[in-house]
């Protein structure tokens, strides 16, 4: 009896928390994160040698309060080094009175039953997909950053990141495009982070290597 062939390799499990033998410091936060006010791709990781991605919730992500009612969003297969810090809405204080100070979080006669704390929102943080945040980056609430982004290291984020550009700096501003504008768009269209794992493995050359013609047949 012949042996039953194996079948080939299409990447890594990405519902494995741990894709690299011998480096714990990575990890996909996909099966690490249950929480639903948070949302995160398939294939997406975080990378810190410190504590682990097991605790990129309590050291990335900053005031996030499930009342409030924004949400973090972020794609797939985006690069997230150790530090990056998602600051939330709930961070933002009051600005219409005379002082900024958080008296009612205190309560013992200092509550504020009248106030709407979702008012300041400035609504979801919004991650697109294969995008690269360097270490010590923040994104402060309510940022979309498009897909293909890539945000420098210790950048921070105010203002929303176009699809494909790369930020820097603080405050953080685009400084330029990694592809043209209609190579972008071609490849919006393309949306190869959103294809099976079988098929992503079959075309990596045309996406390792810019190849947007082989890429475009492969869409079709």
């Amino acid at each position: 009896m012949s042996a039953i062939p194996e079948s080939p390799q299409c990447g890594p499990d990405p519902n494995h928390p741990h894709p690299m033998d011998g480096f714990p410091q990575v990890g996909f936060l996909k099966p690490l994160i249950d929480r639903p006010n948070v949302e995160i791709g398939e294939y997406t990781y975080y990378d810190d040698p410190v504590a682990g991605p097991e605790r990129f919730l309590e050291r990335c992500v900053r005031y996030h309060f499930e009342h409030l009612g924004d949400r973090l969003v972020i794609g797939r297969y985006c690069a997230i080094a150790a530090g990056v810090q998602f600051i939330m809405n709930g961070a933002n204080h009051r600005l219409d009175g005379f002082s900024t100070y958080p008296f009612a979080i205190f309560g013992k006669g200092w509550e504020d039953p009248g106030h709407d704390w979702a008012s300041g929102s400035r609504g979801h943080t919004v991650i697109g997909n294969d995008v690269w945040i360097g270490t010590e980056a923040m994104i402060l609430p309510g940022v979309t950053i498009g897909d293909g982004a890539i945000i420098g290291s210790r950048a921070v984020v105010a203002s929303d990141v176009p699809a494909y550009g790369i930020a820097v700096g603080n405050p953080a501003r685009t400084v330029k495009r990694r592809f043209d504008e209609a190579t972008v768009d071609r490849l919006l269209d393309i949306a190869w982070w959103a294809w099976p794992a079988e098929k992503v493995t079959a075309n990596l050359a045309a996406i390792r290597g810019a190849d947007l013609a082989a890429l475009e047949q492969a869409s079709n």
